[in-house]
């Protein structure tokens, strides 16, 4: 019997194709959502609440009408379905209805000819609020030392850990202990394209949106709720995506734009910008963390406590979540033998948190981290040593009792690390520009001192807790312009990652053609989940690899008429159908003559499992990813002036399916990951964002990015696809505690909150 094969060709799977997309976005071409335009649009804006906390008393929208310019003023009795939505529960209103709890609220929307003209209208509209006071701290709410802000409480999720003796709730000792509180400041995904998208009212009553998102079809879910349309009526198109994060998982324009359409009948576009998008989307949880560690003299764990709250903001979003991976991921990628978590997330009146880049694992691996370091101290041990000593391996187990059943080489990731020469020591003749302050002429190298830290990480990758996480892919193959091609179709977001290559790239191995498009992403097409979690090479890729087995079972059952005697088995490579041991059998084209084969595969990975409500018990995650760096930096201790001059990185991804996509996933999750341990920080006062603009929220730059020396180590995940494992979350985890341990090591101060400032320096 043949059995079925691919031997590939070039551009495939473990090369570094290159990026369709490449080429527009470099030379400016590219059209992102923003660039959306229609004939007879018109232009939407939203009124947002001044006040984080407010009682809306009345709403007189009779100025604004007067405008000339304007089609529409819509408030919340203008919703036609349900006015409230949301990612994991619909606690969030369309518009505002009564109460405000977060500074930016949408409270009305104005559509009109001129972005201008909407802008004025929107000012004239007035609403007479009653101010509340603001509920700002999250372990207070926690503890029910504030006001409600919704009917079920303050508490969003509450997940506990037991594992070893704390099931049975005993008491646990040991001989050497060592504590910290920490605190993670409130960063944003910073993308670079601000919230966009374009809705057209349709013929049959229904919508047609164009939009930039990370999930088409939980968009369209919360989408056809407050337009009480059905699902065939609420159309969705990718916009081209200027990053996400996680920033672009909840709504922002996407019901605004529809009902402002349906209720003018014109297409309305919605552009925020810089300062609007820093009120409209989620942003990284802040997060409060309370660790003690206690391990034997020669420095083995023997148990971890914790207690983490999580400032989930006004509204749910993914807070659940969050909390669930902050609690499963929060003892970090040791062996530990007892562990007690409990960790919360809270509803404040400060801006809703949600999705970013390391969902949750980012705040307690730099508790857990910083604590390594502390343990290290105690019993006279070199950082690294204290960590390999603990490091988990294949065949660990998690706190929630998950076997870890794939490669998990924490100790070879940091003992790489550790081989790496460091770079030179400054010297008289050294350049400036290499010196914290440099560039500005601030210091000649006075003051200035070096450190050397490290850090280790731990994500889950994909959804977890039993959430039926799959992928809809359809190729097809087929003759175009005398050549054997290939289409892909499916609704998994291309938010700049390098998706569309991926796929193309799996194509290529598995049909043996070079020629693959991979069509617009559209409702059109079933589910693909969400665009986070580094899910979708592994997801959608697997759904896509499935998708070409069943075409290729189909070709080579068309072949077998033909090609039957043929020894060995069939393959394809390079447009050609193949035989083992008998070489080219015949072209593509002439085995498809005028046909066409398309198959439609929805693809799933092994099951998950819900965590037990009281020990928090159960296999959750799918699978794991680990990254480790070593940071050298230079610190002006007169200055408080921080400049990493290192930063080297050891991850292992499975498989590089796109090495040199790899290098940029683990170089941009590492940039990331130096923001929120130097510079990047919302600054909430009462509610209220102090810095909502590029000009004080700060991000890495070309000149903050050392160079980086990076290990990719490639240890097949034998569950997963081509044995590949999610690359772009595990780099933010590891950098943040590696710089603050480096200028920990550099100051001699303890540095328990990031970002680190000038003033925690000096």
């Amino acid at each position: 019997m043949t059995s079925v094969q691919a031997i590939g060709t070039a551009n495939g799977v473990g090369t570094s194709a290159h990026r369709p997309d490449g080429s527009v976005k470099v030379r400016g071409e590219f059209a992102y959502s923003s660039d959306l335009w229609h004939e007879d649009m018109l232009w939407g804006a939203t009124l947002r609440s001044p006040h984080p906390h407010a009682r809306i008393k009345g709403i007189d929208i009779t100025q604004a009408l007067a405008v000339q310019g304007v089609h529409a003023v819509l408030t919340h009795e203008d919703v036609p379905g349900t006015n409230r939505y949301g990612l994991e529960r619909p606690d969030q209103p369309v518009l505002a209805e009564g109460i405000v709890r977060y500074q930016g609220e949408p409270v009305a929307l104005v559509a009109a000819d001129h972005p201008e003209t909407a802008q004025r209208a929107m000012k004239r509209i007035a609403v007479d609020y009653e101010v509340l006071d603001p509920v700002t701290d999250a372990e207070r709410a926690v503890a029910g030392e504030a006001p409600r802000l919704h009917p079920g409480g303050n508490v969003v999720r509450h997940v506990p850990i037991r594992s070893g003796l704390f099931t049975s709730g005993s008491d646990v000792s040991a001989e050497v202990v060592v504590s910290g509180c920490y605190e993670v400041g409130m960063q944003d995904q910073a993308f670079l394209g601000p919230e966009s998208g374009l809705a057209a009212p349709a013929e049959d009553g229904g919508v047609d949106l164009y939009v930039a998102t990370q999930w088409l079809h939980v968009d369209q879910r919360q989408i056809v709720a407050a337009l009480g349309l059905p699902a065939e009526k609420v159309r969705l198109t990718l916009g081209g995506v200027g990053g996400a994060f996680g920033g672009r998982e909840d709504l922002s324009i996407q019901v605004h734009a529809c009902l402002l359409a349906l209720h003018t009948g014109r297409p309305v576009k919605m552009v925020y910008n810089r300062e609007e998008s820093f009120y409209g989307h989620v942003h990284r949880h802040p997060a409060k963390l309370y660790y003690e560690h206690g391990a034997d003299r020669d420095g083995k764990l023997v148990y971890v406590r914790a207690r983490i709250f999580l400032d989930g903001g006004a509204y749910a979003s993914s807070t659940p979540a969050v909390v669930a991976n902050a609690a499963t991921l929060g003892a970090g990628p040791y062996d530990v033998p007892n562990v007690s978590i409990d960790c919360w997330g809270a509803y404040t009146n400060n801006p809703p948190c949600g999705a970013m880049r390391g969902f949750g694992a980012v705040q307690a691996a730099f508790a857990y981290e910083s604590q390594m370091d502390k343990l290290a101290a105690a019993c006279g041990l070199d950082p690294v040593e204290v960590r390999v000593r603990n490091a988990m391996g294949e065949g660990s187990r998690m706190p929630t009792g998950q076997v870890v059943d794939s490669p998990a080489p924490v100790a070879e990731l940091l003992r790489r690390l550790a081989s790496k020469p460091l770079p030179p020591e400054p010297s008289g003749s050294r350049d400036l520009r290499t010196l914290p302050g440099g560039v500005s002429n601030t210091t000649h190298g006075e003051g200035v001192v070096r450190g050397v830290g490290y850090g280790v990480g731990i994500k889950n990758i994909c959804f977890s807790e039993g959430f039926d996480d799959y992928s809809t892919a359809r190729v097809r193959l087929e003759v175009v312009g005398g050549e054997a091609a290939a289409t892909v179709q499916t609704a998994a977001c291309e938010v700049g990652q390098g998706l569309v290559t991926v796929l193309q790239q799996i194509v290529r191995t598995e049909l043996g053609v070079e020629r693959v498009t991979v069509l617009p992403v559209d409702t059109t097409i079933g589910n693909a989940g969400s665009t986070s979690a580094s899910r979708q090479t592994y997801v959608t890729g697997g759904a896509v690899q499935a998708a070409c087995l069943a075409v290729r079972s189909a070709l080579f059952d068309r072949a077998r008429g033909e090609f039957g005697g043929v020894a060995g088995e069939f393959g394809v490579a390079g447009g050609k159908l193949v035989s083992t041991q008998d070489g080219v059998l015949a072209d593509l084209v002439d085995v498809l003559g005028s046909a066409a084969i398309e198959e439609t595969v929805e693809w799933r990975h092994r099951p998950t499992e819900t965590l037990d409500p009281e020990t928090g018990a159960g296999n959750a995650h799918v699978q794991y990813g680990f990254a480790a760096h070593r940071a050298v930096v230079d610190v002006d201790i007169e200055l408080g002036l921080v400049k990493v001059v290192a930063l080297d990185c050891a991850q292992d991804v499975g498989k590089a399916m796109n090495p040199q996509a790899v290098l940029g996933q683990i170089h941009g999750g590492s940039a990331q990951g130096l923001g929120l341990a130097v510079m990047e920080e919302i600054q909430i006062l009462q509610g209220r964002i102090r810095n909502p603009s590029f000009t004080d929220y700060l991000i890495p730059t070309v000149l903050d990015m050392p160079p980086m020396d990076v290990d990719v180590l490639e240890l097949p995940d034998p569950h997963a696809p081509y044995g590949l494992r999610g690359v772009g979350e595990p780099p933010t985890i590891s950098s943040t505690p590696a710089i603050v341990a480096a200028i920990r090591a550099a100051t001699g101060r303890d540095l328990p909150r990031v970002p680190v400032r000038p003033e925690h320096l000096i």
